[in-house]
């Protein structure tokens, strides 16, 4: 099995790599993801997938499935972009190119790799004439849009048994933490315009309510558990005329917090502020959900056979080139961001003190497998799916030690040689892991057991109410 995958995938190395590119040279942000879409859901066909467009009610979320009966092993792909990230690829400075997105996450190979998984997996169950059905979900809007949830929400993972994705970053590991939950909300103010100097008085400041509501927030944050994390951005000031009462302000808040619960109830507050923060100013509110997502739940049983298979599949050589290339890399990073590379990693499920890297600045390792219950402080729509399906998750070196993601270092990268290998050791351990569960219902059987114990005590309501929408970002 292994040899077919590894051959499967060395013969197609530069046919996923060309996928890659072309996700990577049409970055796009959350839900307008139309070209990336577009491309990767013809490709999908073109391999000899049944593809279905327009997946809960979202254009650019699509599914391709190939044979049938069960088990059903789901392959989840990103692939949107981030603004402000823009950068030449293969650059060791900053570069940034006319459009202002780029694929500072990875997404291109996340995508890609899941992408690649799945035709693997279809290739070997053709070659032996097994039963089953390997799904690929094409899923946007992951950053900052929770594309997954709204999925989850409607449906769409209801008769999956097993769900398996991946994420760059500079380690070979299991994504072993749980994640925060988190809810964002936008709080929009309306006041009343005046002269601000000819007739102050009559004017109602929604910027005024902004600001206060943004103290408020932060003398709340000495008062909530220290897991949680409170952000906001102000996305609507008001105009650029000091001259002018504002009439109108927006910030936009982003709640995070261990448990969904916790998140929700700290929300509830953050509301009682801005209410106040009205009452204040004589001002109008108005809440509105933006998205939200759910904390992770790992699946041990399924992080170990994943584990596994990613031991089994190995880590290639680093050519001389990819180490030069590396270290030009390193060089630009900051000595925090340096010294700060271990914790980064173990964010990602490394487990070891760094030592095997003294004087390298890629990893060629893969590190032991840990079930850590040690937060990652970060968040994913792929908690949601983790809450109805059972669901792992395994990092592949895609980038140089210490490049944090959502930088123009992560974007240089993400089309390099050293992303490319990475991109395949993540699809070959997925697909051989979804390969074992296909072939061995006493694995699958194991796996489900787990899954049943957690969710018999512990059933999921979607952090999205049935009215929101998924929204782009720039509306």
């Amino acid at each position: 099995m292994k040899e077919f995958i590894k051959r499967y995938l060395d013969e197609h190395k530069e046919y996923f790599a060309e996928v890659s590119n072309y996700v990577f040279d049409h970055p796009e942000t959350r839900f307008e993801e139309y070209e990336s879409a577009a491309y990767l859901a013809r490709e999908c066909e073109k391999q000899g997938f049944q593809v279905e467009r327009n997946v809960a009610g979202i254009e650019t979320a699509f599914t391709a499935a190939y044979g049938s009966g069960k088990p059903v092993i789901g392959f989840l792909g990103e692939f949107d972009a981030l603004s402000g990230l823009s950068q030449k690829p293969g650059a060791t400075k900053y570069a940034p190119l006319e459009n202002d997105v780029g694929h500072g996450c990875g997404h291109n190979l996340l995508g890609t790799g899941a992408f690649a998984a799945a035709c693997a997996v279809k290739s070997y169950l053709e070659a032996e004439n097994l039963p089953g059905t390997v799904i690929f979900f094409g899923c946007p809007g992951e950053e900052g849009g929770s594309g997954k949830t709204f999925m989850v929400r409607d449906g769409v993972f209801d008769d999956v048994d097993t769900a398996l994705t991946w994420h760059p970053s500079p380690a070979n590991a299991v994504m072993s933490r749980p994640t925060l939950a988190n809810y964002q909300v936008f709080f929009r103010f309306k006041g009343t315009a005046a002269h601000a100097a000819n007739s102050p008085h009559l004017g109602r400041s929604a910027l005024d309510a902004v600001e206060l509501m943004n103290v408020g927030v932060n003398y709340l944050r000495e008062h909530i558990v220290d897991d949680a994390r409170v952000h906001y951005a102000v996305t609507n000031s008001g105009g650029i005329s000091p001259n002018v009462v504002q009439s109108n302000a927006e910030v936009l808040y982003l709640v995070r917090a261990a448990k969904v619960g916790e998140a929700g109830d700290i929300l509830e507050r953050v509301k009682d502020i801005a209410r106040g923060a009205a009452l204040m100013t004589g001002t109008e509110l108005t809440i509105e959900l933006d998205k939200a997502c759910s904390n992770y739940i790992p699946n041990r049983t399924l992080e170990k056979i994943l584990y596994q298979q990613l031991i089994e599949y190995g880590v290639d050589e680093t050519a001389k080139e990819e180490e030069s290339f590396a270290k030009d890399i390193w060089e630009t990073f900051t000595k925090e961001e340096q010294s700060f590379y271990v914790d980064l990693m173990r964010g990602f499920g490394y487990a070891g003190d760094g030592s095997e890297f003294a004087g390298k600045y890629i990893s060629d390792s893969i590190s032991p497998y840990e079930a850590s219950n040690e937060l990652l402080h970060g968040s994913s729509d792929v908690s949601d799916v983790s809450w109805v399906v059972p669901t792992a998750q395994v990092t592949a070196a895609t980038s140089v030690l210490g490049t944090p993601l959502h930088t123009w270092q992560m974007t240089t990268q993400g089309i390099s040689s050293i992303a490319n290998k990475g991109m395949l050791r993540a699809a070959g351990s997925m697909a051989l892991t979804g390969l074992t569960l296909l072939k061995s219902e006493e694995s699958l059987n194991e796996v489900k057991k787990e899954f049943r114990a957690f969710a018999e005590n512990n059933p999921y309501t979607c952090p999205i109410p049935k009215e929101v929408k998924p929204s782009k970002l720039n509306e």
